[in-house]
């Protein structure tokens, strides 16, 4: 077991209509000025942002609207997003929605205090020295950004999608109410759990040793993903199924599933790669189709690791561990196929004659290695995505 620091400093408000003490939390803790970041009409359309805009006013607190967030945050809506914060003076910036959403206030709560372009932390130009204070009010379990010290950006001019990782990212509060998310369609509900899922993977596929709690706890996360992802599918107003999901969403990526392990996150940079140039393509979508490929090429150099993945997350029962593990990928891939995911490039629309493109903007122009069980340059990176087809 490696050395580890383990911070989780976000609050959370779990439960039916716990968004309603927005407000009064808001209040109490001294805030004067809050901007609202949303998607595209979602929030609106549900009632839910002239909820809490009515919540606050309750409150005495003043706020901006800053909505529009695309999937897969854009550079070029931070940098509007962050003039307005800063012309506006807020002190508070309140997330309403998925990771997307999420990721976008943390790049503008970044951006503003420091005063700087938000790629320039991509780059390594600025180090954060701080960041506006930060709230989520959730709406889809998926990404895990509620708790977490990540977010994700992508610039449109270059076509490339990448993350950035500083404590100053993670929420001061976050408001998980699995009701909010009964309304999550059948194949963002799908690409939810496959998210959640590889978060927990891609910490649980690492080459450290003798971590017997931390591989326990994302085992028992994976395996009531997959019960009750099914049955979210299946019958979207279950509160039972939604909770677990969302509990595990935020688990998933706040360090618990990773703790004394290495965190690479290989197959998320695979997927950086596919959805930075196929911005069409939705993040758990592109994780279904890479992380059976990626296991199929890797699991021979980890074989002991990918049989007790099988064993305990899949219950596959073959006693020689090679083809137990490679019985649990397809297992793996299986259940995503399951939940109507897709498993092969070509169903994102994805053809052969992209995979050079795919494959040089994974290794930044054959300049970078992805670490893994080994290293992933240009031409393991190329036959990755070639499995994919």
């Amino acid at each position: 077991m490696q050395n580890f620091i383990f911070n989780t400093p976000t609050k959370i408000y779990f439960g039916k209509e716990e968004y309603k003490k927005i407000g009064q939390v808001l209040s109490e803790l001294g805030y004067k000025k809050v901007m609202i970041q949303f998607g595209k009409g979602s929030a609106i359309k549900s009632g839910l942002l002239s909820e809490i805009e009515n919540l606050l006013n309750e409150s005495g607190i003043s706020f901006v609207e800053c909505g529009g967030v695309e999937p897969n945050p854009k550079l070029s809506f931070i940098r509007k997003a962050t003039e307005l914060a800063i012309k506006e003076k807020v002190d508070f910036i309140l997330a309403v929605g998925g990771g997307s959403a999420i990721d976008s206030s943390k790049y503008t709560a970044l951006s503003a205090f420091n005063n700087c372009d938000a790629w320039d932390f991509i780059l390594g130009k600025v180090s954060p020295k701080g960041a506006i204070p930060l709230g989520v009010i959730l709406t889809i379990s998926a990404a895990g950004s509620e708790m977490s010290s990540s977010a994700v950006l992508t610039n449109e001019e270059l076509n490339i999608k990448k993350g950035f990782t500083t404590e100053f990212n993670r929420p001061k509060i976050s408001f998980l109410c699995p009701e909010l998310t009964f309304s999550v369609n059948t194949y963002q509900t799908a690409c939810g759990v496959v998210d959640i899922m590889a978060h927990t993977m891609e910490r649980y596929f690492t080459n450290v040793e003798d971590v017997d709690l931390t591989d326990g706890i994302a085992e028992a996360l994976l395996k009531t993903v997959v019960k009750w992802g099914k049955i979210a599918i299946k019958e979207p107003e279950n509160y039972t199924a939604r909770a677990n999901l969302m509990w595990a969403s935020s688990l998933s990526h706040n360090g618990l599933t990773g703790a004394g392990r290495e965190n690479y996150l290989a197959v998320h940079q695979l997927e950086h790669a596919l959805s930075g140039v196929f911005d069409s393509v939705a993040h758990g979508a592109g994780l279904s189709v890479l992380f059976p490929a990626w296991a199929k090429f890797v699991y021979k150099y980890k074989i002991e690791r990918f049989a007790r993945f099988a064993k305990s997350v899949f219950n596959v029962e073959e006693s020689d561990p090679l083809k137990a593990a490679f019985q649990g990928i397809l297992k793996m891939e299986n259940f995503f196929k399951s939940i109507g995911m897709p498993t092969t490039l070509r169903e994102l629309g994805v053809c052969k004659k992209d995979i050079e493109t795919l494959s040089l903007n994974c290794s930044r122009n054959k300049t970078i290695t992805v670490k893994n069980y080994i290293p992933l340059g240009y031409t393991e990176i190329k036959q990755i995505f070639e499995i994919c087809l």
